[in-house]
Parts: C-alpha cells; sequence; structure tokens
C-alpha cells in the first residue's frame, strides 16, 4: 500500500501542471496609461506588436489567439456614465484578450469586422485593464489598440 502512495505522489510530482501563462503584474510589452470618463483625445491610439508564443485558448472562455506572456497594454480607468471600447486595427487576423478590473477574462476576434477585434464594456468598471493583442494565425504582426468612448 506504501508503495502504490510513493508510485503516485512520484507521478503526479512529474505530471505537467498547467498554468496560465499570462501575468499581469509583469510590466506592458508597449506602455500603459491613465484615462478618466471623457478623455481626449477619443480614440486613444497606442501602435503594439500583436502576437505572442502562448495560445491564449489556455484562458478561460473563449479566447483565441496567439499572445505573449505580459500585457500589450495596461489602461487605469476611471469610470463614468460612457461605454468603454477596445479595438484593433492591422492587415492581419487580430484578437483581443481583456483581464478586467473584476480579475474576469473578456475576448474577441473579429467583432469589428475585417479579421479586427472589438472588447465593449457599457457598464465599465474603474480599475486596471490589462490588454494583450493576439494573432489568430500565429506569428506577429504590426497593430493598433484604439480605446474609446464613442462607439
Amino acid at each position: 500500500m506504501k508503495l502504490c502512495l510513493l508510485a503516485a505522489a512520484l507521478l503526479a510530482a512529474a505530471a505537467p501542471t498547467v498554468s496560465l501563462a499570462q501575468d499581469a503584474s509583469l510590466t506592458a510589452n508597449f506602455g500603459e496609461i491613465s484615462l478618466s470618463s471623457g478623455f481626449t483625445p477619443d480614440p486613444y491610439r497606442v501602435s503594439v506588436q500583436a502576437g505572442g508564443s502562448v495560445d491564449g485558448a489556455r484562458l478561460p472562455g473563449a479566447c483565441t489567439g496567439m499572445i505573449s506572456q505580459a500585457p500589450d497594454f495596461e489602461l487605469t480607468y476611471q469610470a463614468g456614465s460612457l461605454p468603454l471600447v477596445f479595438r484593433t486595427v492591422s492587415s492581419e487576423d487580430t484578437t483581443l484578450i481583456i483581464n478586467g478590473p473584476d480579475g474576469r477574462w473578456h475576448c474577441d476576434d473579429d467583432s469589428y469586422g475585417d479579421g479586427d477585434a472589438m472588447v465593449r464594456f457599457n457598464r465599465p468598471q474603474s480599475g486596471t485593464y490589462d490588454v494583450w493583442v493576439g494573432t489568430f494565425g500565429g506569428g506577429t504582426t504590426s497593430a493598433t489598440l484604439q480605446i474609446t468612448e464613442t462607439p
């Protein structure tokens, strides 16, 4: 019996573990900003290199796309009565993965049309939004992340 328990413990220790590779505590690859409701200019734009080596499908929800370990961008937002919208614009198929202030994951592939992604928060919370811009087919590509309150 002890031998079986020891063998089971050794197998469990040797088995690969599944962990989320996304680490919101890392410095964002392409910067961060604090914005308050009613910000200008609107939309706020930032150039990013979309993609990475981590499969976003490993995250909770319907996430997709290849992303980096660190967030691509970090927004600290003071909410008001307006919606908060994140969009990607690229010549390639991009995806969005956002970890909101409540710790929930929000994901999109093609809602902005033409292979671009969009995540809309109708009643955004104040706090930090960690944003990953992914590529659907793998590899990396230049992209623009847009943050807006005007849908």
